[in-house]
Formats: structure tokens, sequence, C-alpha cells
């Protein structure tokens, strides 16, 4: 398949295909950078890994990042926020669960379009200030 076409059918895909790759990316760049990072055990590995990774504080990154989206951005976003999810969150309440999914989303789009650059500057604010 030509690159173009890829890229097409990636920008035609699902916003909850693009949260689903994009849960995979955020979780794989979170569990890297850590390893790099730190020197921890893999049990406490995981427990620092949920701090990024949980529906509350991909809302919250999503919400830091909204005044550096660009308008394309915004609209993944949007469109990911507002999908329909039958899904039942178990540790998170439904807005955040929405917003994590919008997070989500954004980083699958920006993955499976191959905008490798912005995907890279995105992941690297959202290291900054967990809780």
């Amino acid at each position: 398949m030509e690159e173009d076409e890829e890229i097409y059918k990636a920008k035609q895909a699902s916003p909850l295909v693009w949260a689903y790759v994009g849960d995979a990316v955020y979780e794989k760049y979170i569990r890297t950078y850590l390893v790099k990072n730190t020197y921890l055990k893999p049990h406490r590995l995981h427990i620092e890994s949920i701090k990024y990774v949980k529906a509350s504080a991909q809302a919250k990154k999503l919400q830091e990042l909204e005044e550096i989206l660009t308008e394309e951005e915004k609209e993944i976003v949007r469109r990911g926020r507002n999908t329909k999810n039958h899904h039942l969150p178990k540790n998170a309440d439904v807005t955040e669960y929405m917003y994590s999914t919008a997070f989500e989303a954004l980083i699958g789009y920006l993955y499976l379009t191959k905008q490798e650059k912005r995907l890279n500057e995105i992941l690297e604010k959202c290291i900054n200030n967990v809780d």
C-alpha cells in the first residue's frame, strides 16, 4: 500500500480506532520513558505508569495541550470526545473518560498519519507535571 493511501485510510478511520492505537502508543511511550529515566523495579514501574495513563491524567493533559493544538488536531479531539463508546469506565467519571478517549484519539491519529515530529512534541509535553 502506498504511503498516501495508507494515510488516507488512517484519516478515514473511526475515532475509536484512533483511540485504540493511541492507547498503545502512549502506554509504550510512558513505559519506555520510565525505564530509561528511572531505576524502578517492574511493579513500581507499573505503579508509576498508571499516574500517566489513567483517564483523569490523560484528560488533564489534553486540557493542558489545548492551547498548542492546531485546528486539525482540535477537530480530531472533538471527534474523539464526542464519539459514542459503550464501554463504561471503572476508575473515571464519564467526562474524564470522554476526554481521555479524545486524548488517545489524537495520539493514535498522529501516529497513524505518520506525523512523527508532532507526535513526539506532544508526547514530550505529557511527561511534565504528573501528580
